[in-house]
């Protein structure tokens, strides 16, 4: 009887003792985005937005690393290809006021544009299906990046260049079609890009301190972007004239301009419901091929939410936005550096996930014996037909793709492994002789599959 009072009086003490709590939203997203910053390094401005209020909002590193000048959330930074986003509204705006139509030819409103016998839509241009090659990408491109441009001289430098594939037919990512649009804006409109999205965009919206850079309307200061240096350290990167990326990715802007950007468009804001619609809206193409791409946003699912974003890379800095519009959240980061000292992709999707409630889990790598990692090296084919590199360097697996750094691939369990400083894992499948037959992609925008073939 005196052993069931004290085991009674256990349970009861047990009951009454205090749930501990979960820690706020805030103080975890703080625990988990941190460690991914370098001390005395460039850094990153951050917010997280739930159910329309700010729930995070900090800056990570520093402004100005010679002055040791600590990022402030406030302050102003290149957001590069969210940029596009801004470019497509415009354009549906237009498109609402009857001065185009999205079935446009290009030659319609631009007609000395050589479209080499070809019916390239605006549509296509938004979605990336023109077959225009993207003029960053050409060679030379980097040699007069400092020098200022007019629009036309930026796009007689791509104008002549032979189509990669048919209109309508492919995806593939081009800075051109964009540009393009910019040249349609202001054709249309009869007024500069940069003035267009001010009056019709920004000012209605309170987004004082988001502008084409070189055209800013506050005294909010923009900071410094920085590349690796050569030994070590961080330099500033180089000078490039805004006139560049001009519609595809010249706008500055802040944090909290980017939450009210998206406070406006859940608002349904400066467009109809429809058009909103068609915007997040992925192309279809011929043969059930893939695209996830609408009007100036990638769409898709992360770890099973609905999903619309955009990321940006351009000299110094790089972005992320995310929309998980039925979870009503919305996070941006800002970093002021290339994404190889920063990768905003990461941080923001991890954010994204945690307010979202459903983190993304955290792997340890498992021991492999060299023999068997080794058995997973080769060429990979994507359903896209893009090729995968994995390869063994003697003490670990490394995976890469065209244009991209290498990551370590780290296993935790039989044939699954995750990547290193990445929020995306692979499984191995194997065939009935047990040789590695080709791998599913689980990343941040959904699964991939791929065929090995070679060894």
């Amino acid at each position: 009887m005196r052993q069931l009072s004290i085991a009674v009086l256990a349970l009861a003490a047990a009951l009454a003792a205090p749930v501990r709590a979960e820690a706020p939203l805030a103080q975890r997203l703080d625990a988990a985005l941190a460690p991914m910053f370098k001390s005395g390094a460039p850094g990153a401005t951050v917010i997280v937005v739930k159910d329309g209020e700010p729930v995070f909002r900090k800056a990570y590193g520093l402004a100005d690393v010679d002055r040791n000048t600590p990022l402030q959330p406030e302050m102003q930074l290149r957001i590069g290809s969210i940029t596009k986003q801004f470019t497509a509204v415009a354009i549906l705006m237009l498109a609402e006021q009857d001065k185009l139509s999205l079935q446009d030819e290009v030659t319609r409103l631009l007609p000395d544009y050589p479209a080499q016998g070809q019916r390239i839509t605006i549509a296509q241009l938004l979605q990336h299906t023109a077959g225009i090659p993207s003029y960053t990408g050409m060679l030379g491109y980097a040699l007069f990046g400092e020098r200022d441009r007019s629009v036309q001289q930026v796009i007689d430098s791509f104008k002549d260049e032979a189509l990669d594939f048919a209109p309508g037919e492919r995806w593939a990512y081009s800075n051109s079609g964009y540009f393009l649009l910019g040249a349609i804006i202001e054709k249309v409109s009869g007024m500069p890009y940069a003035q267009f999205l001010a009056q019709q965009i920004f000012e209605p919206l309170g987004m004082r301190d988001t502008a084409y850079e070189g055209h800013e309307r506050s005294a909010r200061r923009r900071v410094t972007g920085y590349r690796e240096g050569f030994l070590g350290g961080y330099r500033p990167a180089p000078h490039i004239s805004m006139t560049l990326p001009y519609a595809a990715g010249a706008l500055v802007s802040t944090v909290d301009d980017l939450a009210r950007w998206d406070a406006a468009i859940s608002a349904g804001k400066l467009l109809t419901a429809a058009s909103w619609q068609q915007a997040f809206t992925p192309c279809a193409l011929p043969g059930g091929g893939k695209c996830t791409y609408g009007y100036g946003w990638s769409t898709g699912t992360m770890r099973g939410h609905r999903l619309v974003a955009h990321g940006g890379d351009i000299a110094g800095f790089n972005s992320q936005a995310i929309r998980l519009p039925d979870d009503k959240v919305f996070v941006a980061v800002l970093g002021n550096g290339n994404r190889t000292i920063l990768n905003t992709e990461r941080v923001a999707f991890t954010a994204a996930a945690m307010a979202a409630g459903d983190p993304f889990p955290s792997y340890r790598a498992i021991p492999m014996a060299k023999l068997a990692l080794a058995s997973f090296a080769g060429s990979y084919r994507m359903a896209d037909n893009g090729m995968r590199t994995i390869s063994f360097d003697g003490g670990g697996l490394r995976f890469e793709r065209k244009g991209r750094a290498a990551v370590g691939l780290r296993p935790y369990a039989a044939d699954k492994f995750f990547l290193e400083g990445a929020l995306a894992t692979i499984d191995f499948a194997r065939g009935p002789d047990g040789a590695v037959t080709g791998f599913t992609l689980h990343g941040i925008y959904g699964d991939e599959s791929a065929e090995r073939v070679f060894n």
